[in-house]
């Protein structure tokens, strides 16, 4: 939408000034967004909450709208921003920076009408993390590694991603993100969901009950499905005896998915070349814990989201739907009473 056109649907809808929490540190970190913002001119009036939780506002001033952004989870601040909120007569619209949306707070806007939206910030971390994992193991880049470290010119013939097959189970945000890097390596994804779109990236869709069927051809398995009662020990025995020699599992999404000991015992003997496991049953990971030493697993501290880049697409996701807000347009990743009660979304505040 253009200047002239924002100017005039801000106009057409409210001429009163609106008041909008963020924090202070959002604030300062993303000023160019909020410089743009005013320079709209949409009447729009910062209240910034400090990190001490005291907040920079007048007594009569109620905010409209507000971002709980990722230093508010950081920074132990939530509870003082959904009082804010919630103490405001006004409140109308929250963008969260978080996938999840099962915090109380959420629940207690939406009762009083106000409007939610939730953010996939770390899909594009996640799913850059999976490709690396899968070519760290396909071309067995740690022979390199060792080669370097002991000074030796040693060549090695390696796996490609070219035209392997991957299995996505759950295909939100991040198994989306997942399936259209692989298939940019010409891999073959077939995708895993309950309730299909139509939209999917992959070439083709299967929903939960054939995924014993479709094991035994997958060279690589994702999970990126969320921890239900539904997905509990899903990677059981049976499940990994159906997987392809030679594969390699990856888990992204939640511990809960992995049957531990089961996991163990298929990668002690040869049918897995590899496990990826980026969460687990129990974070921190016990020290005395197994998969630290075993030689297919490649451990990471649940840090797959830790790409940078997510502060600003969370700054632009917050500006975009704040102009949607204002020029009453639909809204980008708005979440449903049904979907807040029901849907277990990934969220973890280390990746956020």
């Amino acid at each position: 939408m253009d200047l002239p056109a924002l100017r005039m649907a801000r106009q057409s809808h409210s001429i009163h000034d609106v008041f909008a929490l963020v924090t202070e540190k959002a604030y300062g970190q993303h000023r160019s967004h909020f410089d743009a913002l005013d320079q709209e001119g949409h009447g729009l009036k910062w209240l910034r909450l400090a990190d001490d939780g005291q907040l920079d506002a007048p007594p009569d001033a109620h905010p409209e709208v507000g971002w709980l952004s990722s230093d508010v989870f950081f920074g132990g601040l939530v509870d003082r921003f959904f009082e804010i909120a919630e103490q405001s007569p006004d409140f109308r619209w929250l963008q969260s920076a978080a996938a999840g949306v099962d915090l109380d707070g959420y629940q207690r806007l939406m009762d009083r009408g106000a409007r939610i939206c939730n953010a996939h910030l770390t899909a594009i971390p996640i799913a850059e993390y999976v490709l690396r994992a899968v070519l760290d193991v396909f071309q067995d880049a740690e022979r390199w590694r060792a080669a370097q470290a002991d000074g030796r010119w040693k060549h090695h013939n390696f796996r490609e991603v070219w035209r392997s097959r991957w299995l996505i189970i759950g295909l939100g945000a991040i198994g989306a993100e997942t399936a259209r890097r692989a298939r940019a390596f010409e891999a073959h994804v077939t995708g895993v969901r309950r309730h299909p779109t139509g939209n999917e990236p992959v070439d083709a869709m299967i929903a939960p009950a054939d995924v014993p069927g479709a094991l035994p051809a997958a060279d690589v398995v994702v999970l990126a499905a969320p921890a239900t009662p539904d997905t509990e020990n899903l990677v059981d025995d049976a499940f990994l005896s159906a997987m392809k020699p030679g594969s390699v599992l990856v888990n992204i999404a939640r511990g809960k998915l992995i049957d531990d000991e089961a996991l163990l015992r298929a990668l002690d003997g040869d049918r897995l070349a590899a496990a990826v496991l980026d969460v687990f049953n129990t974070e921190p990971l016990e020290r005395d814990h197994p998969y630290w030493t075993h030689p297919k697993v490649v451990l990471t501290p649940h840090s797959s989201g830790g790409g940078i880049g997510r502060w600003e697409r969370g700054a632009e996701l917050f500006c975009d739907n704040l102009r949607r807000v204002l020029a009453g347009e639909p809204l980008v990743n708005e979440v449903t009473t049904m979907e807040l009660l029901t849907t277990d979304l990934p969220f973890a505040l280390g990746q956020q």
